[in-house]
């Protein structure tokens, strides 16, 4: 048997140490990493939840209460948390993991942290492999915690089913920036820490801007270090989705394009292109745009 054959067989047979190491092999871009992903079935349809907001929101805690409470139910959870990647070294700052700590020993949860890479909205081709390798262990759901960045979070639209936007009380000034961006790409509004002051006031104001749009979005408060709304929002989660042919179509097309961009721009090193810049930075007559146009054509 082919060896990429033989990990894919390891990673559906629920081997957690395999599917780490599958995880890290295609994180890396490591043979064999394209073979697997090649052999990979895309029709496997094991549903993606997708969970963003402002930082501060308490995702982190969310998730760990819904893991917590769907694993009483008999359910597998991978639990996939984007964090951010520092802009000075290019690492990842996996600060937010310590609040999943509960599940960690669960033998029914997985978790895996991934640094964004300089995806504005956390969502990065490896965002989309990962998420797919993890779809081929067969877990009963796939939920992905993304970076709180604002507008740029659209992105998770293009890789989740559902999307649950968390909201906290204080979050009033981002609520009226809240237009077009989170509100097209929200099935769910969840207002954490919702034992909080102002938590009535800023319910109301949310629903009233969430009725003047096209679609019913449920609003559903929760305290999450409390396990509060936490069983009528796993409810929500696991009560199956209507099929939609445009949106499975529109999915794909997202992905693809992501795909097809992370390709194209596989060539660039970034830690080179820094260092081009310091050194184009002490020219008096440095202007980023032909600084591009001379990288693109001489690398």
């Amino acid at each position: 048997m082919n060896t990429h054959l033989s990990i894919l067989s390891e990673v559906k047979a629920g081997n957690y140490k395999v599917l780490a190491r599958t995880l890290t092999l295609v994180e890396n871009n490591i043979t064999p990493a394209d073979s697997i992903l090649r052999d990979l079935d895309s029709q496997v349809n094991v549903p993606v939840l997708g969970i963003t907001g402002p930082p501060g929101a308490g995702k982190s805690t969310l998730v760990n209460a819904i893991a917590g409470h769907l694993v009483t139910k008999g359910m597998r959870i991978a639990i996939l948390a984007i964090d951010p990647t520092s802009p000075f070294n290019f690492g990842s700052l996996l600060g937010d993991r310590i609040r999943m700590a509960g599940q960690f020993n669960n033998p029914n949860v997985f978790i895996r942290s991934l640094a964004t890479r300089g995806a504005l909205g956390g969502i990065s081709a490896k965002t989309i492999e990962m998420v797919d390798v993890l779809k081929a262990a067969n877990f009963d759901l796939i939920i992905v915690e993304t970076v709180g960045v604002g507008q740029s979070e659209v992105e998770i639209a293009g890789l989740a089913d559902k999307t649950i936007v968390v909201l906290v009380p204080e979050s009033g000034d981002e609520v009226q920036n809240i237009k077009s961006g989170l509100m097209e790409i929200a099935d769910c509004f969840v207002i954490n820490k919702a034992d909080r002051e102002g938590a009535a006031i800023f319910a109301n104001n949310l629903k009233k801007i969430v009725h003047q749009g096209t679609k019913t979005i449920p609003i559903l408060k929760t305290v999450a270090d409390k396990n509060i709304g936490i069983d009528e929002l796993c409810a929500w989660i696991i009560n199956p989705l209507t099929s939609d042919h445009n949106r499975r179509a529109f999915l794909f097309a997202e992905k693809a394009w992501r795909l097809i961009q992370h390709e194209r721009m596989r060539g660039v090193d970034k830690k080179r292109l820094l260092e081009k810049v310091q050194a184009a930075l002490k020219q008096d007559d440095f202007n980023i745009y032909r600084f591009a146009d001379e990288f693109i054509s001489n690398g």
